[in-house]
C-alpha cells in the first residue's frame, strides 16, 4: 500500500518514474520495467539514503546505457561548479570512449582547457586516460573519475595517458584557473585591395559567461571594421545548453536551432526569432574537430543546417544528448557535424 512506502522508497520511485516516462527504449533493454520496480521495492534494502542510491544505480545499470546515470547531490554540485567560470583541477573534459572494439578501454579526453595543467603537459583531445593515481580507469564511472581529478589547489595527480600508440605517465599539479570562454583577435588578409578584415572568435566552453562574451567580442571586432567572422569550436566539449541556444541566436535571425525529443516524439523546439540577433549577415565560418561535443555540436549543426555558416574541420565527438537533473532525461537529435 502507498501508506507503507518510506521516504527512501518514494525517492526510488521518483527515479523509476523519470526513466519510465522519458526513456526512449520502451523495451527498457528487454525487461519489464514495472516488474523491476516491484522486485526492487520488495527485495532491495532502502533503509538509508546510501542504500537507496545503491538501489537506483543497480536499476539504471540494467539499462546498459553509459549515459543514464544517477547524479547524487554532491556530484551535481561539482558539475554545476564547472559552469561558474572558475575551477580547481587539471583542466580536462572527459567522456566515455565511443569505439571500444580493439581499442584500449579507459576514459576519452574530449578537450584540455586552454592554459590549464593538462594542456601545458601536452594532453590532447583523443588521448585516453588508462589510470588515475594507479587506479585503473578501464571501468571507472565518469563522475568517479571527475572526483579523482579534482582536489586541493597545489596537490599532485599521476595520470597514465595513451596518446596514439604511446603510453606515458604524467604528473600534474592541480591549479585554480578561470575559464574565460572567449578569446578573439582581428586578422587581415594580405594583398587584398581594401585589406579585408576577419574577426576570429575562439569559444572554449559554454559557461554562464559565454553568450555575453561572444557578443562583446563581436562588438569589439566590428569597431575594427571586420568584414567576416570565424567561430572556432575546436576542442569545445560543451557546457550549459541554454548558452548554446543563446549563441546560436546571436548569429541567426530566424530558423530552428534544435528539436528536443523524448520517447513520445518532439517535445520542444528552440528557434531564433531575431530578438537576440547581433550578427546575422556577415560571412561566417565555423571550425570543428573531434573534441567538438555536445552544445558545440548543436551550435555548429544549427548554423550549418540554416545555411548561416560553412563548417570546416573533421567529424565531431558525437555526443548526441543532453541531461537535465532531475526529473527527465531528454534526447537531442544531432549528429556528427
Amino acid at each position: 500500500a502507498a501508506s507503507a512506502l518510506t521516504e527512501e522508497n518514494l525517492l526510488f520511485l521518483e527515479a523509476w518514474r523519470a526513466v519510465d516516462r522519458a526513456y526512449y527504449d520502451k523495451s527498457f533493454n528487454g525487461q519489464s520495467w514495472f516488474r523491476y520496480r516491484e522486485r526492487a521495492l520488495r527485495d532491495d534494502p532502502m533503509n538509508t539514503r546510501q542504500e537507496t542510491y545503491a538501489a537506483i544505480k543497480k536499476m539504471l545499470a540494467t539499462l546498459d546505457d553509459p549515459f543514464t546515470r544517477l547524479l547524487e547531490p554532491e556530484k551535481f554540485k561539482s558539475l554545476r561548479s564547472g559552469t561558474q567560470g572558475a575551477l580547481t583541477g587539471v583542466g580536462l573534459s572527459i567522456g566515455y570512449p565511443l569505439a571500444l572494439n580493439g581499442s584500449p578501454a579507459g576514459l576519452s579526453v574530449m578537450s584540455a582547457a586552454p592554459g590549464g595543467p593538462a594542456e601545458k603537459a601536452g594532453i590532447m583531445s583523443g588521448d585516453v586516460i588508462l589510470a588515475i593515481d594507479d587506479t585503473s580507469a578501464q571501468d571507472m564511472d565518469i563522475y568517479d573519475a571527475a572526483d579523482r581529478l579534482q582536489g586541493p589547489e597545489g596537490s599532485s595527480i599521476d595520470l597514465t595517458i595513451l596518446s596514439g600508440a604511446d603510453t606515458r605517465h604524467v604528473v600534474l599539479k592541480r591549479e585554480r584557473y578561470t575559464l574565460n570562454p572567449v578569446r578573439s583577435r582581428m586578422c587581415e588578409i594580405p594583398g587584398s585591395e581594401d585589406s579585408s578584415k576577419i574577426g576570429y572568435i575562439k569559444l572554449t566552453t559554454f559557461n554562464q559567461n559565454a553568450a555575453g562574451s561572444v557578443k562583446e567580442a563581436i562588438k569589439k571586432l566590428r569597431e575594427n571594421n571586420v568584414k567576416a567572422f570565424v567561430l572556432d569550436l575546436r576542442n569545445n566539449s560543451g557546457g550549459l545548453f541554454p548558452e548554446g541556444i543563446e549563441i546560436a541566436k546571436i548569429w541567426m535571425d530566424k530558423g530552428v536551432i534544435v528539436y528536443i525529443c523524448d520517447s513520445r516524439g518532439v517535445r520542444d523546439i528552440y528557434e531564433a526569432d531575431g530578438a537576440s540577433t547581433v550578427a546575422a549577415s556577415e560571412p561566417l565560418v565555423v571550425l570543428v574537430n573531434k573534441g567538438t561535443a555536445s552544445a558545440s555540436e548543436i551550435l555548429a549543426g544549427a548554423l550549418k543546417d540554416n545555411k548561416r555558416a560553412v563548417v570546416y574541420g573533421e567529424p565531431t565527438y558525437g555526443k548526441g544528448y543532453r541531461l537535465t537533473v532531475p526529473p527527465v532525461m531528454w534526447f537531442v537529435l544531432i549528429w556528427h557535424a
